[in-house]
């Protein structure tokens, strides 16, 4: 009897340990619109966003190593930046720190970890791969978002995801 209301006590604590851990974590992961806004380093580049996942039949572009040197992750807020952009996000190269921005669109906004470049579609100034254009564009039915603004961020510290 004593066993069975220890195990009963004890799974109750570790329900509500969990509870509590998941409620801090979702409330930690979210990151406040005002100290994104204040972080942002210069003016905003607007263009086109569009879709890059060499892992999806079809996708003519670069392969599955990034430029920073990490390999392509379709479930990382990652994208990659127009060729010509590359010194406004401070040098996006082979083993240097990936730079961070801010990408805002169809009525959001997310972090999101600038860790490649390339020769993109002409009207287009960011590549967002797939768990990132799944946040602008659910349904990955657009294929392309228009006016999308990206805003470099100042420091190496943010942690990229969507922004309330």
């Amino acid at each position: 009897m004593v066993f069975r209301l220890s195990a009963a006590m004890c799974g109750a604590v570790m329900t509500l340990a969990i509870s509590s851990v998941a409620m801090a974590r979702s409330e930690i992961g979210v990151v406040r619109s005002d100290a994104v806004d204040s972080a942002a380093s210069g003016p905003a580049i607007v263009g086109a966003a569009s879709m890059y996942n060499p892992f999806r039949p079809g996708y003519r572009e670069g392969g599955v190593n990034t430029a920073s040197g990490e390999r392509y992750d379709p479930s990382a807020w990652a994208a990659a930046i127009k060729t010509d952009l590359r010194k406004k996000f401070g040098g996006v190269q082979f083993g240097a720190k990936p730079k961070y921005a801010l990408v805002e669109g169809a009525g959001k906004k997310a972090i999101v970890k600038i860790n490649d470049v390339g020769p993109l579609t002409p009207g287009r100034i960011i590549d967002l791969n797939e768990q990132t254009m799944r946040h602008f564009d659910p349904s990955l039915q657009r294929g392309v978002i228009a006016g999308v603004k990206v805003t470099p961020l100042v420091g190496d510290d943010w942690t990229p995801g969507p922004i309330a």
